[in-house]
């Protein structure tokens, strides 16, 4: 890579486990690069599972895809188990890009590493004496498991991440073996990773991650709350009160709560829509035969189901980082019914732009959706649910920024 210090534009480099939109970490580390290129910057993504998404390079952003395996996805568990602990390739493969890039204008950018990459990229990062900020998409800064989230219980937990109690907690969704497997790579990515002892900023999504996070992330280092941004044009709102289903958009896991809302779907005989598909897909249709399930969607009829929804469903039983999917919907006039312990309910101001219903009580969640069979009330909070999120939209453009203001901060940090 050549690079020199930049005047005008900053070299920027995006660590992420994909080069292409595998979930929602990759969409907002990938589509950041692009709008950060569009901003003149040189944007360089580090991925380690193929394809590249040909989006990248028709925005002039450089891709370095090692064309790897995702650990969950190589037939080869040895090795996978390996990799997933510390990729060499990587780490090489970055100090090779930083070589000749100037420390006094380059940034790292951490978004998705456990699912490939390792903590060994960070690790070279620092070794080259380039700042490093991280994306809080997930938990596994602090939580082995990634979710704090007791699996097998489907409850939240409440642990301090690699405490003695945590450690002897068989709480991952695999299995026992799995969690000690995973207990050694944290261990590994605190002592040899630097993650997060050697991070200079984080971006948090939310402040309910952010608060979640506090205390276990260094002292030293800044944590900014950024949200992530939403696609598309302003429209006008949807006509909720003429829709009549309540939809829920996501993985059809235990922990997200799709066998909730089959519930209490069942419970009302409203009319209830899925979209995604997951290992629950068969119990919901069970509970409730008359639900729909679509399956994964390309995101445009994604948006036209929302639009569609007389309100959007977010039952998730663990935390989240942030339920993107509340502030699309918000974005176009459909208020959202949110489980109070989890991030999406700082999208949603109870009884003002949608509902929070008790984590985990199907028979509340019913409540809540029975209140916005309600033509006037799904209206208003509806139309108050558009007006608040237009009055300061998450948009690509402002996120853009935002990260630019980060990087120049960790910057000018190294210079004072």
């Amino acid at each position: 890579m050549r690079v020199t210090h930049m005047t005008s534009g900053l070299n920027i480099v995006i660590l992420n486990d994909f080069a292409y939109v595998e979930g929602g970490a990759s969409q907002v580390a990938l589509r950041s690069a692009m709008g950060l290129a569009v901003r003149g910057h040189r944007v360089t993504v580090l991925a380690a599972v193929g394809p590249v998404m040909p989006e990248l390079t028709q925005a002039h952003v450089e891709v370095l895809c090692m064309g790897q395996a995702a650990i969950a996805e190589d037939p080869n568990r040895l090795r996978a188990a390996g990799q997933g602990l510390w990729n060499r390739r990587a780490a090489r493969q970055l100090t090779r890009l930083l070589e000749q890039a100037d420390p006094a204008g380059t940034v790292v950018h951490l978004h998705g590493w456990t699912k490939a990459l390792s903590s060994s990229v960070v690790r070279a990062a620092i070794n080259k004496g380039v700042k490093v900020v991280c994306t809080l998409h997930d938990y596994f800064t602090a939580c082995p498991n990634g979710g704090y989230f007791h699996y097998p219980r489907q409850t939240i937990c409440l642990l301090q991440g690699m405490s003695p109690a945590c450690i002897a907690s068989n709480c991952d969704k695999r299995s026992y073996a799995h969690k000690l497997w995973r207990v050694i790579r944290q261990w590994g990515q605190r002592r040899y990773g630097l993650i997060p002892g050697g991070i200079d900023a984080f971006i948090a999504p939310s402040y309910f991650s952010r608060d979640v996070l506090a205390g276990a992330l260094p002292a030293s280092a800044s944590v900014q709350v950024i949200s992530n941004p939403v696609d598309g044009p302003r429209h006008d709102p949807a006509p909720v009160e003429t829709n009549r289903a309540f939809v829920m958009v996501g993985r059809l896991s235990p922990e997200k709560g799709p066998r909730l809302f089959a519930q209490a779907a069942a419970t009302t005989g409203y009319e209830a829509v899925f979209v995604g598909d997951g290992k629950c897909r068969e119990e919901v249709l069970s509970i409730y035969p008359a639900a729909k399930v679509t399956g994964w969607l390309p995101r445009p009829q994604v948006k036209k189901l929302v639009q569609g929804a007389r309100a959007l469903v977010s039952p998730s039983l663990c935390y989240e980082t942030q339920a993107l999917v509340v502030l699309e919907a918000a974005a176009q006039g459909v208020p959202t019914i949110v489980s109070d312990r989890s991030a999406g309910r700082e999208a949603v101001a109870n009884g003002v732009t949608g509902l929070w219903f008790r984590s985990g009580d199907a028979d509340d969640l019913a409540a809540k959706m029975s209140v916005l069979n309600d033509d006037e009330t799904v209206r208003r909070l509806g139309r108050a649910a558009y007006e608040r999120y237009w009055a300061h939209p998450a948009t690509m453009d402002d996120h853009v920024s935002r990260l630019e203001a980060v990087y120049r901060q960790v910057l000018e940090k190294r210079m004072s």
